[in-house]
């Protein structure tokens, strides 16, 4: 069993920067990959990126790709999301998700469906 807990989110201005960062439970969190998704009022929920248990693999959204930065700290349990040069339609409730891999080395998931474990997510607002 996983739990994790979303903080950091908060409202910024269009062009500012941003560091949300999930703390996950457990001991197997450096086989564990870990994924950052997003979802805005009205829309679906939609992968941003995602991590390897050994930080060896990163993927990313096409929309986030250059701007956000994911990173982990496996001696703190925490999975990190940087978001720089923020636009307004990064506006969503942003959620990190968890699967318990077999090893730290395999390509981290993008799908929703394929992640196990949920935090109860945190707000970030972009304005204008």
């Amino acid at each position: 069993q996983v739990q994790l807990v979303e903080s950091g989110g908060g409202l910024v201005q269009a062009g500012g920067s941003l560091r949300v960062s999930c703390a996950a439970s457990g001991r197997t969190f450096s086989t564990t990959a870990m994924g950052w998704f997003r979802q805005a009022p009205g829309k679906e929920r939609e992968f941003v990126a995602s991590i390897s248990g050994s930080s060896h693999s990163t993927e990313y959204a096409d929309s986030v790709k250059g701007r956000f930065t994911i990173s982990r700290d496996n001696a703190k349990n925490t999975v990190y999301l940087q978001m720089n040069s923020l636009k307004p339609e990064d506006t969503a409730l942003y959620y990190c998700a968890a699967i318990i891999m077999t090893t730290g080395w395999l390509r981290p998931p993008r799908q929703a469906s394929e992640y196990h474990y949920w935090g109860q997510g945190t707000q970030v607002t972009v304005s204008f």
